[in-house]
């Protein structure tokens, strides 16, 4: 039987995900003769080439994505096999790091936390702010336990990525901001393809982009974006001189003198919110009372 090794075959995953051996080295803190001479031994041990030479870098062999398919499903049961000892040893007690984007902070996990403290006093929840495009990321290295992220639908179920156990808490009702003197502001069962003609104001990338595009391409048009901002307060700025349009979150909406807040009618679009903890992790006690808080922190109970 091969000889298997949880370490190395640590070092060999999140080279599939860094893609360099030095970003390897850099994310596990090591040097990158370290993690050569590591990969190098775990060839060995399991008698198959890992990797090979594609140019000036290296990259995975078949026989490597072989042993990454099996490794997914050991380091699922390694996270399992931690969450039981940790609801055995520790019960209502524990740490659990979430990972979450601006507007799911003050609107989700912040109410989480209140209730949590009353329910489950012994787990203290440490939160980090992120971008929603980095939370997987976050997630994948450790550095969070729970991680939300955005998505254009709900996840489907089984996930593409074995790596992560993903649900939707909300479908979030996206409205549109428009200027408050803007000829469309006052119309009567406003669609968003009425707007197909508008310069739009939206993210250059990551899930806010894709989200905004999506919406738009499903009301049969493509989005001119006028301009990029990834922030609420910018975008609102721009809509309130003018600049263009925005589709914003019900959850991240904020107040402006000079934008008008119009809920669309028969093609009202949604953006997801959604929770993610590392395959196997879901079952321990903590990060399943943390979760549990989450879904009960929906507005409305949606």
């Amino acid at each position: 039987m091969s000889e298997w090794d949880i370490k190395k075959l640590t070092i060999l995953r999140t080279l599939s995900e860094r893609g360099t051996v030095t970003a390897t080295a850099g994310a596990l803190r090591m040097t990158p003769s370290a993690v050569s001479q590591q990969l190098s031994n775990l060839a060995k041990q399991l008698g198959v080439p890992l990797l090979e030479a594609h140019g000036r870098r290296v990259r995975l062999t078949d026989a490597a994505h072989l042993v990454l398919r099996h490794a997914e499903a050991v380091f699922a049961q390694l996270e399992q096999a931690d969450a039981e000892l940790a609801a055995y040893a520790q019960g209502e007690a524990g740490e659990v790091r979430v990972g979450a984007f601006s507007t799911a902070v003050p609107a989700l996990v912040v109410p989480a936390v209140r209730a949590l403290r009353e329910a489950a006093p012994g787990i203290l929840v440490r939160v980090r702010e992120t971008e929603a495009a980095k939370a997987y990321e976050l997630l994948a290295a450790g550095e969070v336990d729970l991680a939300l992220s955005l998505a254009v639908q709900a996840p489907a179920s089984p996930d593409a990525d074995t790596r992560f156990t993903r649900e939707s808490l909300v479908a979030d009702p996206l409205d549109v901001a428009l200027p408050v003197d803007h000829p469309l502001a006052t119309m009567e069962g406003l669609r968003l393809a009425d707007l197909a003609g508008e310069p739009w104001i939206f993210g250059g990338s990551g899930p806010w982009s894709e989200i905004t595009r999506a919406a738009c391409e499903g009301a049969g048009f493509t989005p001119e974006q006028a301009h990029s901002a990834s922030g609420w307060t910018a975008i609102l700025a721009m809509v309130e001189a003018g600049m263009g349009v925005a589709l914003v979150p019900r959850m991240a909406a904020v107040r402006r003198d000079g934008v008008v807040m119009r809920e669309l009618t028969a093609d009202q679009p949604r953006r997801h919110v959604v929770a993610a903890v590392r395959r196997g992790a879901a079952g321990g006690a903590a990060v399943s009372r943390v979760l549990g808080a989450l879904r009960d922190s929906v507005p409305g109970g949606a």
